[in-house]
C-alpha cells in the first residue's frame, strides 16, 4: 500500500487537525489517531505502534493491531477524484471565428477583454462583473475566450487553454475563471494563495472580518448593510487570502442579493428595483446585483476574526465565540485550499491564530453595532 508522502497536524483544543497531502483534504481526528498515523508516516511498524499503545490503553495488542490496521487501510487509501474525466483531444480543438457577446471590462487600470460564445456562456460569467463594463476598446491588457464546444465548456486566456468543464461542473469552471481573474488583477500566480474562501469580507479600511454561513444565512445581506454603514465591501462569495502575508485580497464581483432580502434592502438602494433579476434555477435561487462600494480593487488587508453569521426572525442578538473545531468543520467544505505543502501549513498557522464567532441577529441595527465591536476588540 503507498504511503502518505506527506502530512501536516496542528492541535485545536482536544483535537488534531490533518492535512493529507495525496488528496489535500482536511480531517479533525482524535490525538490518539493523529499520533498512530504520524507514527505510521515515519516509518514506524504496526507492532510497534500496537505495543506502545497497548500499554498506554491498557487493552490487549491485537485488539490494538487491528485498529492501527483499519486506520491504515482508511486513511492511506489512494482516492478518487470524483470529477469526471475529460476524453478530449485538445490539439483539435479550434477557437469559434466570431463571438455573440464581447464585453470590456475594467478593474482600476486593467482592461479584460472577455469573448462570449453565446448568451449561454454570457449568463455563468457576466452578471457579477457588469459593473466593471466600459466601452469598446481596441486596447486591453487579457483576453478570454469562453464558448461551449461538444457540449463542453472552455476557457482560454491569451489563447491559452486553461481548461475544459462538462455541464455538471459549471461552478469548477466559475471558480477557474475567477482564479484567473484575481491572478491577472493581483499579479500573484495560483501557488501564491493560501485560498479561496465562500464568504463575504468586509472592512474598515485597516482590517477586513469574513462573514460565512450556509446559503440563506444572510452574508451578502450584512455586507450590503455594513456597506451602507460606512464599511467597504472587499469581496462576496468568493474571498482569496494570499501565502505571503494572509491577507483578504479584494475580488471586484457584485454583491448577490436573493429576492428574500428585497424588502430590507430596496429603502437602502432603490436602484435595485430596476436591477435585472437572474434566475439560478440549478442552485435554486433568484438573486439581484449590487455594486460594491469599493474604489481600490487592488487594496488587501490583514484577517483576525471569522463571523459565522446568520439572520433570524424575531432573534435576540447572540455573538459568542466559538470553538476552532466547529468553525474548522464549517470552514472548509465550500473553501479552496492550496494543495501545496508549504501553503496548506501557513494556512493551518493562520486558522489557529484567527477569532471564531457565531453571530445571530434580527435587528440591523445591533448587527451593525456588533460588528463595529469586533472590528474594534471589543468583545
Amino acid at each position: 500500500m503507498k504511503k502518505q508522502s506527506n502530512f501536516l497536524y496542528k492541535t485545536a483544543e482536544d483535537k488534531t487537525i490533518v492535512w493529507f497531502e495525496n488528496n489535500n483534504e482536511y480531517l479533525i481526528l482524535e490525538n490518539t489517531t493523529a499520533d498512530i498515523l504520524k507514527r505510521l508516516s515515519e516509518g514506524k511498524s504496526v507492532d510497534e505502534i500496537a505495543q506502545a499503545l497497548s500499554k498506554k490503553l491498557s487493552v490487549p495488542a491485537d485488539k490494538t493491531i487491528d485498529f492501527i490496521l483499519d486506520l491504515e487501510e482508511k486513511f492511506y487509501k489512494q482516492k478518487k477524484d470524483n470529477r469526471s474525466e475529460i476524453i478530449h483531444d485538445y490539439r483539435d480543438l479550434k477557437t469559434p471565428e466570431s463571438f455573440g457577446y464581447i464585453k470590456y471590462y475594467k478593474v482600476n487600470n486593467v482592461i479584460f477583454k472577455v469573448s462570449y460564445l453565446s448568451e449561454t456562456e454570457l449568463s455563468f460569467v457576466h452578471p457579477k462583473f457588469a459593473h466593471l463594463v466600459i466601452d469598446d476598446n481596441i486596447k486591453f491588457d487579457y483576453e478570454f475566450d469562453v464558448f461551449i464546444n461538444n457540449r463542453f465548456i472552455f476557457l482560454l486566456v491569451d489563447k491559452e487553454l486553461i481548461g475544459s468543464w462538462n455541464r455538471n461542473e459549471i461552478h469548477y469552471f466559475q471558480g477557474k475563471f475567477s482564479m484567473q481573474f484575481i491572478q491577472k488583477i493581483h499579479q500573484k500566480e495560483e501557488n501564491e494563495w493560501m485560498g479561496v474562501f465562500h464568504a463575504s469580507a468586509v472592512s474598515n479600511e485597516k482590517k477586513s472580518i469574513l462573514f460565512l454561513g450556509d446559503s440563506g444565512n444572510g452574508k451578502s445581506t450584512s455586507l450590503a448593510l455594513l456597506q451602507a454603514n460606512g464599511y467597504t465591501c472587499l469581496a462576496d462569495d468568493f474571498v482569496p487570502i494570499d501565502v505571503d502575508k494572509q491577507e483578504v485580497y479584494s475580488f471586484p464581483a457584485s454583491i448577490s442579493i436573493k429576492k428574500s432580502s428585497l424588502e430590507t434592502l430596496l429603502p437602502i438602494y432603490p436602484e435595485l428595483a430596476t436591477t435585472a433579476e437572474y434566475n439560478f434555477k440549478r442552485l435554486n435561487k433568484i438573486v439581484r446585483y449590487l455594486k460594491p462600494n469599493n474604489t481600490n480593487y487592488f487594496n488587501h488587508l490583514p484577517c483576525n476574526d471569522l463571523v459565522f453569521i446568520k439572520y433570524k426572525k424575531d432573534a435576540e442578538l447572540v455573538c459568542e465565540k466559538i470553538s476552532k473545531i466547529d468553525a474548522f468543520q464549517q470552514l472548509i467544505p465550500d473553501s479552496w485550499i492550496s494543495p501545496k505543502i508549504e501553503n496548506a501549513q501557513i494556512f493551518l498557522d493562520w486558522f489557529s491564530s484567527l477569532n471564531c464567532y457565531r453571530l445571530t441577529y434580527s435587528k440591523n441595527d445591533e448587527m451593525i453595532k456588533t460588528v463595529s465591536k469586533i472590528f474594534n476588540d471589543e468583545l
